[in-house]
């Protein structure tokens, strides 16, 4: 589990994180999401132990990030957004760089290799930006690590590619995993995403499940238009509409109209999940 506690992080005198508090559970695939700007990079960064917190604390499994213990470098990855076009083959990459982490499994690299469609003795600087971040994107799942952090993994993938990165997603973590993928493509994963975080400028807006959302608002697609509904937007064939669920009745989460939703009603969504 990670647990995060009054978390506080700035450029100079600009703060980006400020009193964050949230917890990580085992075996879910978090979806982050917020407006540019709002640290989801640099809260990223901050799990991996890339930078020390300013103030609060991070703790995964008892261990703190920045201390930077082998042990726990090892079982954990991040992917960053900006992928390096290194002058190897993709196989030789990751034999070569595998043995940082002590669970790699070259089989499995090639394996999601041949899922994603991607050619493991092609050299990397010769590959498109979407073959070079599907071989990163291998290489992280081959690591089988307990915690997986991915920023933006989906941009520069083709419409097929993204469905291939959800299936070796799903097919190729841990039970016991916590992945956090950092997105402003939610439709590209909205199938696979659950729980949802959505970050404001030094706030957590939500940090809630696909369940307790249908629970506490209901997504209406209809061609009648509700007048108090939180948030409205028309579709082909009629409109997707977000109010307080009353009824208790159940609903597709939307997850776009969910983050219009919240940024439309913060502190109305932050009373109702933060409860």
């Amino acid at each position: 589990m990670i647990q995060i506690k009054d978390l506080g992080f700035s450029y100079g005198e600009k703060a980006v994180l400020k009193n964050i508090n949230m917890n990580l559970e085992e075996g879910r695939i978090y979806g982050l999401l917020g407006e540019n700007g709002v640290g989801k990079t640099t809260l990223l960064t901050l799990l991996c132990g890339l930078k020390k917190p300013q103030t609060g604390t991070i703790d995964v499994d008892g261990c703190k990030p920045y201390d930077r213990l082998p042990s726990f470098l090892s079982d954990q990855f991040y992917l960053s957004d900006e992928v390096p076009a290194v002058n190897m083959k993709a196989e030789d990459y990751a034999v070569t760089y595998g043995k940082f982490w002590e669970g790699f499994d070259l089989g499995k690299f090639n394996e999601i290799m041949e899922v994603l469609e991607n050619d493991p003795h092609q050299k990397m600087n010769k590959m498109s930006f979407g073959q070079l971040k599907k071989t990163y994107i291998a290489f992280a799942l081959a690591c089988n690590t307990k915690y997986l952090f991915m920023d933006e993994p989906t941009n520069g993938l083709d419409i097929p590619s993204k469905a291939q990165f959800r299936k070796a997603v799903t097919k190729y973590t841990r039970e016991d995993s916590v992945i956090l993928i950092s997105t402003h493509q939610v439709r590209d994963l909205e199938n696979i995403i659950d729980p949802i975080i959505i970050l404001d400028k030094q706030d957590v807006l939500m940090n809630a499940t696909i369940a307790e959302i249908s629970e506490k608002l209901y997504f209406d697609y209809t061609t009648e238009k509700v007048e108090d509904a939180l948030y409205s937007e028309m579709i082909p064939g009629g409109n997707i509409q977000v109010y307080l669920n009353q009824t208790e009745e159940e609903s597709k989460v939307n997850i776009e109209a969910l983050f219009n939703t919240v940024l439309k009603h913060k502190e109305l969504i932050k009373g109702i999940f933060n409860k």
